[in-house]
Parts: structure tokens; sequence; C-alpha cells
């Protein structure tokens, strides 16, 4: 009896989705005031005086209307934004979203256990395998913990999505088919898509409805991997996933007009637990610098990504492993938790199998052979070279900064990420001579089936700072308290998107709401001052803090001529990507850089510009009357 109550009280990963409060819709005062906050670092006087106009307007006019049909959408949706959000961000883009939408990242564990080592790929794999499918066990009998701040759950919905996931191609729409299931609602996929040499199998990960064991998983890989290296490449249907949507929507129905069992074939890869990867290459990493293995999972050989698949797990021929997911169904922060999980895992065993040695009796993997002609070896071969052509338009550096980390930041009570959010407002600001406009992550994951709102943190204090910083007549107190106003505002922001007061998603859902009602785009949005503040997804700077663990990843930007700033914060480091030109800066921040840009690791040298401003910190903290 005390056993089953114990298992009774024990709380189930999925228990509180349908307690969760439902989103939202923010006052339409307080986002209209927001988003003027947010141009005037864009703006001329002139410039302003006008789109004050042009907001005094809407607000007394249609923006009204729209307000309320907004809030009676609202009244019969627990999440009135969830469906736009996810056609509108995701599955309407046409571009091709496998470089364009998806996230990448490699895995941490050649920091510990698993330094690079060639010829360890297959062993290694076992167990990466064996550790991923515990997760997805964990995850069917609702034994992962809820995610919590404090004591208030956050919703789990997007975990739902980890696995059996896939997009699949529409000629003006995408769809998501998501096959996974708990063990209380009944059976679930559980078989594995290995890629391999422009090759498909499939094999189950259960035997006897238990788990393979890593020894078992390495007689399937080595199957598969002696296989395609005895024999030719395959076709590499694989690659046409990179293409442009509607291309690859076209193609998908010609291949199965073809031959049905292509259907049949692309729903065994669609329904899968995930990809693996087998790649032929190997991947240069060290503690110190991410980018070369940030590069290859981001733009790897397309012949062996399923670009679709929420999770492509990756693995290098020096042992060397990584992940590209596609965005859609979920945010970075799930594959951050199950890659969190297999490195601690790992770290427990000392990368290691030390169990029974045993292999069971069980059917070989499948292979999944894909009748094609001359027109799909056509695609894929144009596929193949539109994507390496696009992959060559990005600059990915991810070098470690090792000279402090949250440890020395929180010690002078100011907070890590707005802390690296500043030195990037600094970065820009010197390198380009004027504020940039910004787009970083803020969770709203307290509401039913929250993802995501937009927080902009190029706001006027933060603006003035760098002013300060720049000017040489400026002393170091008027520079201290300048620097503690941008910290005190972008720490509001971030508290009040998170509590789903932000205004991005709120203008955003009065924009389509318009084009449902057929009328007119209103005059907000086509205002100039709109899309130069990063309006409508034109943000020069896409950031995002990943985390404050070992896990690091990777997007493009979300402008041709801008960059990709993506950081975790270590407790002795800064670990930076970026990217440009799309560049992809990293440090252990990754930053990314389009077309015109150069990523050189150019926030860090702010970050130690900033360093002597916090030394003084708590002595001015309270003349300057800020929290």
């Amino acid at each position: 009896m005390e056993n089953q109550l114990a298992k009774s009280t024990e709380e189930r990963t999925f228990q509180y989705q349908d307690s969760l409060p439902s989103l939202p819709v923010p006052s339409l005062e307080e986002s209209l005031k927001k988003y003027l906050e947010s141009v005037e670092p864009f703006a001329s006087e002139e410039e302003y005086k006008k789109t004050e106009e042009i907001v005094k307007k809407f607000k007394n006019g249609i923006g009204g209307k729209l307000h309320q049909k907004l809030l009676e959408r609202a009244k019969g949706k627990r999440n009135w934004l969830e469906d736009w959000w996810l056609n509108v961000a995701y599955l309407d883009v046409r571009m091709p979203s496998q470089l364009n939408v998806n996230f990448a990242g490699p895995s941490a564990h050649f920091e510990h256990y698993w330094p690079p080592k060639e010829g360890a790929q297959l062993e290694r794999g076992s167990i990466i395998l064996w550790h991923n499918l515990n997760y997805w066990q964990l995850l069917r009998q609702e034994k992962m913990p809820v995610h919590k701040v404090g004591s208030t759950p956050l919703d789990m919905n997007q975990f739902r999505m980890l696995f059996s996931t896939c997009k699949v191609p529409g000629v003006t729409r995408d769809s998501i088919m998501n096959y996974f299931r708990t063990e209380g609602e009944g059976r679930s996929p559980s078989h594995i898509s290995v890629l391999c040499r422009g090759r498909v199998f499939v094999f189950e990960a259960l035997c006897e409805g238990c788990l393979l064991t890593p020894p078992e998983l390495l007689r399937q890989l080595t199957y598969i991997y002696e296989k395609c290296h005895q024999e030719p490449p395959g076709p590499g249907v694989a690659a046409l996933t990179t293409e442009e949507r509607t291309r690859w929507a076209n193609a998908r129905e010609y291949l199965i007009r073809l031959d049905p069992e292509n259907l049949t074939s692309l729903e065994r890869i669609q329904s899968s637990l995930f990809v693996y990867s087998l790649e032929d290459s190997s991947a240069h990493v060290t503690p110190e610098d991410y980018s070369q293995i940030l590069a290859v999972v981001l733009t790897g050989d397309p012949a062996v990504r399923w670009g679709d698949k929420s999770y492509n797990l990756i693995s290098f021929s020096n042992g060397v492993f990584g992940c590209n997911c596609d965005h859609a169904p979920f945010d970075a922060m799930v594959m951050v938790n199950i890659a969190h999980y297999v490195d601690e895992r790992i770290i427990e065993t000392e990368g290691r199998w030390t169990g029974s040695e045993k292999v069971r009796d069980m059917p070989l993997p499948e292979e999944l052979v894909f009748a094609v002609d001359e027109k799909i070896l056509s695609d894929i071969k144009q596929a193949k070279a539109q994507f390496l052509q696009e992959a060559s338009d990005l600059q990915i550096v991810a070098p470690a900064f090792t000279s402090f980390g949250k440890k020395l930041t929180k010690q002078q009570s100011l907070h890590p990420d707005t802390f690296i959010q500043l030195a990037l407002q600094l970065a820009y600001y010197r390198l380009h001579g004027r504020p940039g406009c910004c787009y970083e992550t803020a969770m709203t994951r307290y509401f039913y089936h929250g993802r995501t709102e937009t927080m902009r943190p190029c706001t006027m204090e933060a603006v003035r700072w760098c002013q300060a910083m720049q000017d040489p007549s400026a002393s170091l107190f008027e520079r201290q308290q300048k620097m503690l106003q941008a910290f005190a505002k972008h720490n509001k922001m971030m508290k009040e998107c998170s509590s789903g007061k932000g205004f991005d998603r709120h203008l955003l859902g009065l924009l389509l709401t318009a084009k449902e009602e057929g009328l007119p785009v209103p005059e907000l949005f086509t205002d100039p001052l709109f899309s130069r503040s990063g309006g409508g997804g034109n943000f020069v700077l896409s950031t995002s803090l990943v985390g404050y663990l070992r896990i690091q990843g990777v997007v493009v930007p979300m402008v041709r001529n801008g960059y990709g700033f993506f950081y975790h914060i270590r407790d002795d480091r800064c670990c930076q990507q970026q990217q440009c030109s799309r560049t992809i800066l990293g440090s252990h921040v990754s930053v990314a850089v389009s077309a015109g840009g150069c990523a050189s690791g150019w926030c860090f040298p702010i970050v130690l510009s900033v360093f002597p401003l916090i030394c003084k910190y708590k002595h001015i903290r309270e003349h300057c009357q800020l929290p």
C-alpha cells in the first residue's frame, strides 16, 4: 500500500498541462507604448513623431477593433497564438528550412570521457543511442521531471514533439506529423532510422519489450556500416529535404507516384524515433573552439540528414557527436534537456558500458530502398548544390571566452544573460557606429502551450550607455550609472515578456486578425520604422541564451546582412557562436554572420571592457537608486 501511494503521488511529466493558465492578451495601450520605446533608437526626431501619430491613429481606430477581435479569439482558445505562430513562423515559410530554420549543436562529451578518437564512432554510438532510448522510455512513462520556476510548473508539451515527429512538405503549407504516445495513451513507434552514405535503414529499438543494449545496438550499427562501406552509395533521397519547401513537396509527390512503396518508406522515416546519421567525415573540436563542429552539424552532408525530422543525432568518424533539429515542433530547450541528460549519464558511467555483452536473437536492420528515376536523381543533385551554395554564405565562429563567467557577474549581483546582451550591444555599436536592432528569446512556458516571445534588448538605456562608453569625456561614474540603468531596463523587459506582457506577438496577432478579416494591412506595419527596428523578422542581431550548462547550439541569422549570436554561460567561461553574412558568432558564444559581416569573436574584447564597470557596482548601486 505504501509503495502504491508513493507511486500515485509521484509527479508525472505532463500532469499539469490541463491546469496551466491560458496565454493572456496584453493591454493594447501597454503594447503600443512598448512598441514606441523599441523604435526610438532607430528614428530621427521627425520620424519618431510621425510614428507616434501612426500609433495614436491605430490605437483609436482599427487597432482597437482588431484588439477586441483578438480578445474574442482568446476566449475560445487556451493559447490564441499557438496555431498562428506555428504556421507563420514555420509551416508557411517557403525558403529551405534545413539551413534557414533548423538549429544544431555539438555534444559536449568530448570535454571529458570521449575526446576525439578515430575508430570510436560505432562503439560510442551504441552507448549514446542507449542513453537516448532511456530518455525516450522515461518520457513514455512520464518520469521526466516537470520543469518549474520555484514551485510553478512550466508547460511540457514541446517534449511530446521530440521523438517520432516529422514535418511533411506541402505546396503552400507544411504539416507536422507526431506519432509519440505515452504508455498511458497507447502504442508508440519504437524504430530508429539510420542514414549512411545516401542509404536509409531502420531497426527496432525494442526486443522482447526491452530496450536494445549497447552491444545489441553495436551489432545493428556495425551491420549498416559494413554494408554501406562494402557496397555502392545510395541515391541520397534525404538531400531533397534541404530544398525550397514547395519544390520538395512536388518532388515528394512525384516520388510517391513513381512507386507507392516510396510512401511506405517515407512514413517509416517520419514515424521513427529519430534519425541517426553515420558521417564519414571527422569533426574537429576543442574545449576552446567549437567553430568547425558547429559548421558541420549545421551545414554537413545533406544526404545523411533528414532535415524535416525533429531530431537528427549525428555521429562522426572520430567519435564526436552532434544534432540537427527541425525548429517547428519545439524550441532549443528541449534539445538542451536531452543533451544534458545524456551527457550526465556518460559522465556517471565514464563513457563505458559495464553490463552484459550478450546479444539476443533479433532481425537485422532493414534497408528502405527508394525507387528513383533520372528526374529524382536530378532533383537530388540540384538540392545538394543549392544547399552547399547557401551554406557557403555562412561564417561560423565559436571561441571560448575563459577570463570569467557567471560566477563573477553573479558575485556583483548582475544577471549573467543581461551582461552578455549589453556587451553585444556595445560590440555592435563600436563596430558599426549605430544601434543594432536585436531579438532575444524570452520563454512563455508559464502558459498553456507557451513557447517564446520577442525581447528587444536595444533600448534607449542601452544606447545611452554605449554612447557614454564611446565618449572619452564620460566619467567612470557616468558610465557605471548608465550601465546600471540599462541592466535594470533589460531585466524588467525580460520579466514582462516571460509573464505574457511582451508586445511583438501581440502585434502579430493584430496583423493576422486584420488579414483574416480581409482588411488592408494597417499603416503601423508598413511604417519604415516597423521593419527598421526589427519588426517582421528583420532583426540584424538574432540572439539566444542556450543555458548555463555545457550544451551549445546555433541557428542562422534572420537577415542576410545579420548576425546570429547564441551562447551558453558557465561558471568560469562564456561560450559564444557568432554567425555572419549570415555570420554565426559563438563563444561558447556562437555567432553567425550573414553576407557582409565579419565574425571574429568581436564580442569578447567588449566583455573585458565592460568588466571594470562592474567592479564598484555594489558601491554605486544605492547611489543610483537601482535594484
